[in-house]
């Protein structure tokens, strides 16, 4: 399986010439859509999806979406394209098993935002949290983890990584970080375990 990063949240994965979309928002790059023929929403807020290209990019190209029902009831001019994801839902998007886990966006404050959050899991292998640290059943190999937010925090972040317990680990949800800021996170994280921790320059890939 190969991995694309793009700016913040935004992943694509590949396999076998199949191409899978996770979390393509405002900061995402236009090439993040190339090829892709299926794509999953965690949640609803504007950094993790972007309506209007979702839908130009089925205009040039038709895609399925799997989203939870909030940001489904966002997409209706895509149809029937859009499938509703509930927690706990198992299906197949691009050819891969995927899981949905979690449920609810991490608290920034008082309760806020308290929205669905979806995370998913991908052929048992690979998760994306979207907003939140939820620490799913079963082994992860490659955990996408948050490492900046306004509902985060670096103690948080390294907690996460250790309950997760992955082989490696990735930086997403990143876009706000300086380049120092960057640095310092990456080090503490990277001394923190036994996790393989690393950054990926958005627009490079990686082997999983």
């Amino acid at each position: 399986m190969r991995m694309i990063k793009f700016t913040h949240a935004c992943v694509r994965l590949e396999r076998d010439g199949r191409q899978l979309l996770l979390d393509p928002g405002t900061w995402a790059e236009d090439a993040a859509f190339d090829g892709a023929t299926d794509v999953l929403i965690t949640h609803e807020h504007a950094d993790h999806v972007d309506v209007d290209r979702l839908v130009a990019a089925h205009a040039r190209s038709p895609l399925t979406v799997y989203a939870p029902a909030s940001v489904a009831s966002m997409l209706t001019a895509l149809g029937s394209a859009v499938r509703t994801v509930e927690l706990g839902d198992e299906f197949t998007a691009a050819g891969f098993a995927v899981r949905a886990v979690g449920g609810k966006h991490a608290v920034i404050w008082n309760s806020m935002p308290d929205c669905a959050n979806l995370g998913y899991v991908v052929d048992g292998a690979v998760y994306h949290p979207g907003d939140s640290l939820f620490v799913p059943d079963g082994p992860v190999q490659t955990l996408l983890v948050p490492t900046a937010a306004p509902w985060l925090k670096l103690g948080e972040v390294l907690d996460f990584v250790h309950k997760v317990k992955p082989a490696r680990a990735f930086s997403i949800h990143d876009a706000i970080l300086s380049a120092r800021g960057e640095a310092l996170v990456d080090r503490l994280v990277a001394q923190s375990g036994d996790t393989d921790y690393g950054r990926i320059t958005p627009g490079d890939a990686v082997d999983l």
